[in-house]
């Protein structure tokens, strides 16, 4: 499959559309826009560059059909689950409008030393983003916004198969009013990125993606001393202590793990669930999980039964069969789903127990719709294997008894750890994880903080 910038509709595997990769020279111009850009920018105060946020967000609302349709036929999500994706665009661009001042204030330092002491937050200038295709626009509006707010300004680098999205949020964004240059999308490729980072001009850059890539871009980040954010995959544990109804539970947990059609790096990709209500959970999965058909991202809801949309595309779909097919050979049970259905990327939902604990398989990411159940006898049967991973992104934890859950909760190693919800969400509540997960908090009142300068300022009496 071509590496260029493409609209490759994952629903039937045809390429639709290509980009060709930007010149050295464009790219050059791009940076140099982006100086200039900054210069005028950071200049600006909160209270002036909030109103173009606020347009933005408007903007996004508006024409949120449009924007929905176009990340359909470039990565499969229905129609449905994008409106809601812009949803939580809209929201983020108006919280660091309404809070962008209040994070950004000089905070003053007590000091006896003969003068006054203020920490500024100063922005560093022009940050890289490197954003993946599972959120188009949600992805790019968590880096964007707070780094833009700030007083920075951004290049993005999107996915290779999201070619549109990346650029209709410049168009909107300049027609918000936000100057040439303080947002651009570049069709880059990778030795380009490489070079980016490197330059001078660069000042930061934040990524969004997979492990592999985390430890590549963070690796080049690290050589030429440039600050990064790295928010990298997960395979967060959803434990379920007990249930009156484990059915109903099932259900919970099955929504949250089919969402995206689990392309989500805080998916519930592990559910830990306590032996005396295993079996019932289990086959309601198996039910639940046997019930799905292809469904049409552009046209949700006409097959009316439960909708199964395609994975992003065709390589995506076939590295999760082969690694159900590395959890079967290790000896797990796969009871149902797991195969490809027709030319396109459409992945038949799955359930598998079993995976055998400290297994090569047992370890890696499922990024699709695979259910991943594991049996346990205890509370601390479960912490272990809810902190078994080389990640510790999000997770959850399930019960009746909600100071019981929150026990147990507290001893799980992730950035986000939720009681008795699969997954709280807001542009207010901070977003990162720790070990291989990542480095770095995205949203909330630390948004803003990642790209900026804490610059002690002292003035003597």
């Amino acid at each position: 499959m071509s590496k260029a910038y493409r609209v490759q509709n994952p629903a039937n595997n045809k390429v639709e559309e290509t980009f060709g990769y930007i010149t050295d020279a464009e790219l050059e111009e791009v940076v140099d826009t982006a100086v200039s850009a900054f210069k005028q920018w950071r200049e600006l105060s909160y209270e002036d560059r909030a109103p173009l946020l606020k347009k933005a967000a408007s903007l996004f609302d508006e024409r949120r059909g449009e924007l929905a349709k176009i990340i359909a036929t470039e990565m499969g999500k229905s129609v449905k689950e994008g409106d809601g994706e812009i949803n939580d665009v809209v929201e983020i661009f108006n919280y660091y409008a309404d809070h962008g001042a209040e994070f950004g204030a000089d905070q003053e330092i007590p000091t006896d030393k003969g003068g006054t002491a203020v920490m500024r937050k100063v922005p560093l200038g022009v940050i890289l983003g490197i954003m993946p295709w599972n959120f188009p626009y949600y992805q790019v509006a968590r880096f964007a916004a707070p780094a833009i707010m700030a007083g920075n300004v951004v290049i993005v680098k999107h996915a290779e198969i999201c070619p549109r999205s990346g650029q209709i949020i410049q168009d909107i964004l300049e027609e918000a009013g936000l100057p040439k240059g303080v947002f651009t999308n570049v069709y880059a490729n990778h030795d380009q990125v490489a070079d980016l980072i490197a330059s001078k001009h660069i000042a930061g850059v934040s990524l969004t993606g997979s492990e592999r890539a985390g430890r590549i871009i963070g690796a080049q980040a690290g050589e030429h001393l440039k600050k990064c954010v790295l928010e990298l995959g997960g395979t967060d544990a959803y434990v379920v202590l007990d249930a009156a109804d484990p059915a109903e539970a099932a259900l919970t947990a099955w929504k949250k793990r089919i969402s995206n059609v689990g392309q989500a790096c805080t998916s519930n990709k592990r559910m830990i669930v306590m032996d005396d209500i295993y079996d019932d959970f289990v086959a309601e999965l198996v039910r639940l999980a046997g019930e799905y058909v292809k469904g049409d991202p552009l046209n949700p809801g006409a097959a009316g039964k439960r909708e199964c949309y395609p994975l992003s595309s065709r390589d995506a779909a076939e590295t999760l069969v082969e690694q159900v097919g590395k959890a079967v050979d290790a000896g797990a049970n796969l009871h149902v789903g797991g195969t490809i259905d027709g030319e396109g990327a459409y992945f038949a939902p799955a359930v598998i127990t079993d995976i055998p604990v400290g297994s090569d398989i047992y370890y890696e990411e499922f990024f699709g719709p695979v259910a991943a159940v594991y049996k346990v006898s205890s509370e601390e049967e479960a912490i272990e294997v809810a902190n078994d991973s080389n990640y510790g992104l999000g997770g959850a934890v399930m019960s009746q008894d909600e100071e019981r859950a929150k026990k147990v909760a507290a001893k799980i190693d992730t950035g986000m750890i939720h009681v008795n919800i699969p997954q709280a969400r807001g542009a207010e509540l901070p977003f990162g994880g720790v070990k291989n997960s990542g480095l770095g908090r995205e949203l909330g009142p630390v948004g803003m903080d990642e790209f900026v300068n804490y610059q002690r300022f002292f003035v003597a009496d």
